[in-house]
């Protein structure tokens, strides 16, 4: 099977270091991998950031990058992109007028809004994956979304549009459904993880005698980084390693590690607190396997990818009762799961595990199981498949042809095209 990704700001290849680079590079790389592994031919259409890289590069056996020309060869920010989303689906058609693939997967709502009207003219089935929902977003962040004022509009006609979403949680896909798209064009499949890579054997980092929490991710407010560190005001002892953001050089720079470097001097935790800024792929199961527990405990959080790399390495995981957290840890059995922005909750369960080395043995073993169970990339790339195959078949009906001519004159007015 011919597959084409796209993925119009998410470069497989980029590193994942900036503000608009995380989850969603990773997503991408691995199933386009995995997909490739199970005999399928795959090419990844991105928008060109740089200068240097080549059109075409390859990725891994079977898989190929594509840069397509929009826009300036820049970094741009994903929610000033939407201008140069009009080229990007012209530059898919004429790419897939030499290559035609058999199926297409958008990633991310602007990705869909360029894929679907492009592949129209092919007859090649689209299927979504948002990642994050700006409904969702929106409602927990409010007048601080910085998303386009079209998002939500858009994506709403993207699922419509789609032959089926490939949502990433049970929480996603029932919001999906409220918005009237029929449930048998809603899959779940969740995000995976390397089980080799992140294994409860291998290098360690070194570390003192502290216990040792650590807070992986992208540094931005949602993430609930300051939760962690308000908890930590009631664990004594215990230090906190805060990876993610900026390479460690330019954290002085950073807006939002300056305010949670001031919340730590103001908490008097700048002892106990490092801030450790972007860590290479290739360290973080290192780091991982250093820490007695992980924490993630973000607003809302569409899946959660740092989670399942925590747990892939036998570390427990204590989260927020949100998104994808929701199914891949079980409270009592792989992890702890409490309310977002909730400190004292928070240092409540870190005293708990902190204080009992069997707990936290026997919940990252469990961890452990649940992912070789369920989230490893193979599996995630066959449920993938799976979901293809399906929508080819007659149990699962089209989307009718007039949303997608919606959408396309929606992709060149509204999305700042000629109209």
């Amino acid at each position: 099977m011919r597959i084409a990704m796209v993925s119009e700001h998410a470069s497989p290849m980029a590193c994942i270091t900036g503000e608009d680079a995380g989850g969603q590079n990773v997503h991408v790389a691995e199933l386009a991998t995995a997909l490739a592994g199970l005999g399928h031919e795959v090419v990844v259409y991105t928008r060109r950031a740089d200068t240097t890289n080549p059109d075409r590069v390859p990725l891994a056996d079977g898989v190929t990058v594509e840069h397509l020309r929009a826009g300036p060869a820049a970094e741009v920010s994903k929610d000033q992109l939407p201008p140069y989303m009009p080229e990007f689906g012209r530059r898919l058609r004429r790419a897939w007028a030499w290559w035609r693939p058999d199926v297409v997967h958008a990633h991310f709502w602007m990705s869909g809004a360029a894929a679907i009207p492009a592949a129209e003219a092919f007859g090649v089935p689209v299927f979504q994956t948002f990642h994050a929902l700006g409904s969702v977003k929106r409602r927990f962040q409010g007048t601080a979304d910085t998303s386009p004022p079209q998002r939500c509009g858009v994506e709403r006609q993207v699922a419509r549009a789609s032959a089926m979403v490939v949502a990433t949680s049970n929480e996603e896909r029932n919001e999906l459904l409220t918005w009237g798209v029929g449930p048998e064009r809603v899959a779940v499949v969740p995000c995976g993880v390397d089980p080799e890579r992140f294994s409860p054997t291998g290098p360690v980092l070194d570390r003192n005698r502290r216990p040792r929490i650590l807070s992986l991710g992208r540094l931005v407010p949602r993430k609930g980084v300051d939760t962690v560190m308000r908890a930590m005001a009631s664990v004594p002892e215990a230090e906190l390693l805060v990876a993610g953001g900026p390479p460690p050089a330019d954290l002085a720079e950073d807006p939002e590690a300056a305010r949670l470097q001031a919340m730590a001097a103001q908490l008097s935790l700048r002892d106990r607190v490092r801030f450790l800024g972007c860590v290479d792929r290739t360290d973080v199961p290192a780091l991982i396997r250093s820490v007695d527990v992980a924490v993630n405990v973000p607003w809302y959080e569409p899946f959660g990818i740092s989670t399942l790399e925590s747990m892939a390495c036998g570390v427990p995981v204590i989260a927020s009762r949100v998104g994808g957290h929701r199914d891949t840890v079980v409270p009592g059995h792989t992890g702890m799961l409490v309310p977002p922005r909730r400190p004292a909750r928070l240092a409540e369960a870190l005293r708990c595990l902190l204080a009992d080395p069997r707990a936290r043995d026997v919940l990252g073993k469990a961890s452990r199981r649940r992912v070789e169970d369920r989230y490893t990339w193979e599996a995630v790339a066959r449920a993938t498949e799976a979901c293809y195959r399906a929508a080819a078949s007659a149990d699962v009906p089209r989307p009718r042809r007039p949303r997608t001519q919606v959408l396309e004159r929606t992709v060149g007015t509204v999305m700042g095209g000629e109209e």
